[in-house]
């Protein structure tokens, strides 16, 4: 067994024996996406929003942290310090204010929780996972490259394949149609939950309720 897989399964013991999870310290729960009203509807972005939906649901609002390139909202959910996090660079650099946050705040990898696309998973649909690769997505990549691990919580919001011989790279870089909005506003909600129940009540919980 790896040293990586190692203190993933170590992890993962803690999160069985106890509903305190969050024991060493904040939570850093970060939601990738590009900057700027131009991408802010788009597939790419749903991590985003969803970070806009959990600061709305607490009533309280992001700032421009002073120490990285994110806007952030410290808070507290059943008890645990949680900062939500919006980095401010492209997704290819989204590396670069995790690393501050994780220095600024002193959390370890297996403190942070990452929503993003997916493109593997139907849309409106969830998975939750502990580690694992970056399946070509330049946001993971850049977080597993500035950190040097791998060893975090990922919450992948499903987007669904692009129709036809649509390339992918264009496909995440346009609107959500009208006419999924209602699959959005699932995605928004089962996100925000299942980050919740991974603070709360752990990995195998989250797993279990989300990715039927």
């Amino acid at each position: 067994m790896t040293q990586a897989m190692t203190r993933a399964a170590m992890h993962l013991q803690r999160n069985l024996q106890s509903n305190n999870v969050a024991d060493n310290g904040a939570w850093l729960v970060v939601g990738l996406g590009n900057p700027g009203p131009t991408y802010a509807s788009t597939r790419h972005n749903i991590g985003a929003m969803v970070i806009d939906e959990m600061v709305s649901q607490n009533s309280e609002k992001l700032t421009r942290h002073k120490r990285a390139l994110a806007d952030v909202c410290e808070t507290r959910i059943a008890g645990e310090q949680v900062v939500f996090v919006k980095p401010l660079s492209y997704m290819n650099e989204s590396g670069g204010p995790v690393k501050a946050l994780i220095k600024f705040y002193k959390v370890a990898p297996e403190q942070i929780i990452v929503l993003h696309d997916e493109l593997d998973i139907p849309l409106a649909a969830i998975r939750v996972k502990l580690g694992g690769g970056d399946n070509g997505h330049n946001g993971l990549k850049s977080i597993r490259s500035a950190i040097g691990s791998g060893d975090w919580f990922r919450v992948r919001l499903g987007i669904g394949r692009p129709p036809g011989q649509q390339d992918p790279a264009d496909f995440v870089l346009r609107n959500f149609a009208s006419s999924e909005n209602p699959d959005v506003e699932i995605l928004k909600s089962q996100g925000s939950q299942a980050v919740s129940t991974l603070i709360t009540k752990g990995l195998v919980e989250a797993q279990n309720l989300y990715n039927s």
